[in-house]
């Protein structure tokens, strides 16, 4: 079967009216455009950059939902009730309740939206932070980030929809009450103001701005970041210029695993720590429940004071995260055919290591961890030949604030009032993760909002 090639559309086709356009090619983005078009809209998307997906491509672990066929078919039984308590629990209890509880009782029909698109997230996986295997993804056990932006836009595709590239928005249109269309440039047509009933902002967090990073946390200045060239904040930019607010721009993801030691930052997805591997010092010894939250683990791995940390696993644990196989491809992943040998190739004092995987083993037999409280993540020892190390150390990853939306993706001003025809979703907007994101549900949080804006968009522009 030949290799999907998404087809863009020719800036020579963009037309002077639509009655949705969408800004952001990401995951929320294609959503809401396909849920516009299915209600009846004539939507567009438009892509500053020639790379499309956002970060929505470099997810990893998978998309958590709850109350789904999928966790019912793994005989998981989960509620939305606990799906929400330990998200506000992972946010410090800062999450935006209102955002928190639209997104905890929507997650089960966003599956089973993707599902009736051919998007199948069927395999089930733990992420940090989560009392209960939530972070739902391919049957091959691969990266959730690729496959569902590759069937979306399958979808936009079928369904026609266009896509117009290297079209960067410099301007939002408002009349008195509402928005009224988007001021586009690009390098072949030049600039061009198009009328839109509503439009929809998708355009990823700011990870990549330096001077925003400066301005909100300049503490983190000295940190990569896993994210795309494309996360520079200017979806935040075009909200403000019309009245938007924003919300929680402190509030910065810090990840713990990141492979740093090459040019590129690679994200080394929560799923492996997810399908049991762990987290080790110098000394070859735990230090950490693996499966706590994010800035938790990232604390624990900055007080060693030892340039990161070592992820430890085993070949079965590559064997259920398949995206194992893309680190090794590219040099991030240390191997030994015993244990002895890998802690001499990844500079850990073997002894130790043995010790350690010995009692993670058998704690994991018992299903208690005595030693650092670890609840999840415990179906599997370290005990399958070849055995693998990645060095790791927390980059920053995610930027919790942004556009202040509510429940129904509708972008407010500062008095709380919305600004009628502009909708936001994804990570440009802020709110709903408070203090700290739990790990798959940046993914559930696209579908969720995006579909939420595609939706509320087509009863503005129809009258419904």
């Amino acid at each position: 079967m030949a290799k999907f090639i998404f087809p863009k559309t020719n800036i020579s086709d963009l037309k002077d009216t639509y009655d949705f356009v969408v800004i952001g090619s990401g995951a929320a983005g294609m959503t809401a455009a396909l849920q516009a078009q299915e209600l009846g809209l004539d939507v567009a998307i438009v892509e500053k950059l020639s790379v499309l997906g956002g970060n929505s491509n470099r997810a990893s672990s998978g998309m958590n939902a709850v109350e789904t066929f999928v966790q019912l078919n793994h005989g998981i039984v989960d509620s939305q009730a606990s799906f929400y308590d330990d998200t506000l629990k992972g946010g410090g209890g800062t999450n935006d309740k209102s955002l928190l509880s639209y997104f905890a009782t929507h997650t089960e029909s966003a599956i089973d939206w993707l599902y009736s698109h051919n998007i199948n997230l069927t395999d089930i996986t733990a992420t940090g932070g989560m009392s209960q295997k939530r972070a739902h993804r391919p049957n091959d056990k691969s990266a959730v980030g690729s496959y569902l932006v590759k069937g979306l836009q399958k979808q936009l595709a079928y369904k026609q929809i266009p896509l117009f590239d290297e079209t960067e928005v410099i301007a939002l249109q408002k009349s008195t009450d509402r928005i009224t269309g988007l001021t586009v440039r690009n390098a072949e047509i030049g600039e061009k103001t198009i009328q839109a009933k509503a439009v929809l902002i998708a355009a990823g967090g700011f990870a990549q701005n330096r001077d925003m990073l400066a301005e909100y946390a300049p503490e983190l200045l000295d940190l990569k970041t896993t994210n795309h060239p494309g996360a520079t904040g200017d979806g935040m930019k075009l909200a403000t210029a019309v009245g938007g607010a924003l919300v929680d721009m402190k509030k910065i993801q810090i990840h713990p695993t990141a492979q740093q030691d090459t040019d590129h930052v690679y994200l080394i997805g929560e799923g492996v720590r997810g399908e049991g591997a762990i987290l080790v010092n110098r000394a070859g010894q735990r230090f950490v429940n693996e499966m706590t939250t994010r800035d938790k683990v990232t604390a624990a791995i900055n007080d060693l004071q030892e340039d990161g940390a070592t992820l430890i696993l085993d070949q079965g644990i590559r064997e259920a995260f398949t995206a194992i196989d893309f680190y090794l491809a590219v040099g991030l992943v240390m191997s030994g055919d015993t244990l002895a040998e890998l802690a001499d190739k990844a500079d850990l004092d073997a002894d130790n290591l043995a010790k350690t995987i010995a009692q993670w083993n058998a704690a994991q037999e018992e299903g208690k961890d005595t030693e650092f409280g670890r609840q999840t993540a415990m179906e599997r020892g370290i005990v399958k030949a070849p055995y693998y190390a990645i060095h790791i150390k927390p980059a920053i990853h995610y930027t919790m604030g942004g556009v202040k939306i509510n429940h129904l993706a509708e972008v407010l001003r500062e008095d709380g009032a919305a600004i009628k025809g502009l909708y936001a979703a994804g990570e440009v907007t802020g709110g709903l993760h408070g203090d700290n994101r739990i790990g798959g549900n940046s993914i559930a949080e696209t579908v969720v909002f995006g579909r939420q804006a595609g939706k509320q968009a087509a009863k503005l522009v129809l009258g419904l």
